[in-house]
């Protein structure tokens, strides 16, 4: 195993224990759900095949709800499907380069812009599976946009910091 490998496993389980402490420790309104989780599986090396990275995805949903205070299953239900879009939304917002040369990708390299939508696109596809499953139907179409809108920004301004750590630029 790579200097490289171990450094980003060792950064992806202490971000893994950071969402658990978020999960538990951090409620700052019934309408905010902070989450580092889809930029985490964003973040994952590109030549990580995707069958591999949904399986991350899962397994780290598994144990953040496991060992936080959660719905058993409710981040992985909302994770797996950000890990199956990953390689789409890295394609479409900082092209097929990056996919071809199985190249890391940092906010130096591919830009602020394009970062920021990737975590925003990632973000989005996770809080509306797990806001629409978390509420079940007991919850107004008006508390669950009002907690997307609120979930999403809080989450993509916490995933600019966390970013840094899992695709630092290696130029």
């Amino acid at each position: 195993m790579t200097a490289m490998r171990r450094s980003f496993l060792l950064v992806y389980i202490i971000l893994m224990a950071v969402q658990m402490l978020l999960s538990d420790f951090v409620r700052i309104s019934p309408y905010v759900t902070l989450t580092i989780l889809p930029v985490m599986v964003l973040c994952i090396p590109v030549r990580t095949s995707p069958s591999l990275t949904m399986i991350i995805a899962f397994l780290t949903g598994l144990a953040v709800d496991f060992f936080s205070d959660g719905v058993l299953g409710l981040n992985s239900l909302a994770l797996v499907p950000v890990a199956a879009l990953r390689n789409p939304v890295i394609r479409l917002v900082m092209g097929n380069e990056i996919l071809e040369k199985k190249e890391a990708f940092s906010v130096a390299k591919s830009g602020f812009g394009k970062i920021s939508t990737a975590i925003l696109m990632v973000q989005a596809v996770f809080l509306v599976i797990y806001i629409l499953a978390d509420g079940a139907g007991t919850r107004t179409i008006v508390f669950n946009a009002l907690r997307f809108s609120l979930s999403l920004i809080a989450g993509y301004l916490l995933s600019l910091f966390v970013v840094g750590f899992l695709a630092p630029d290696d130029r």
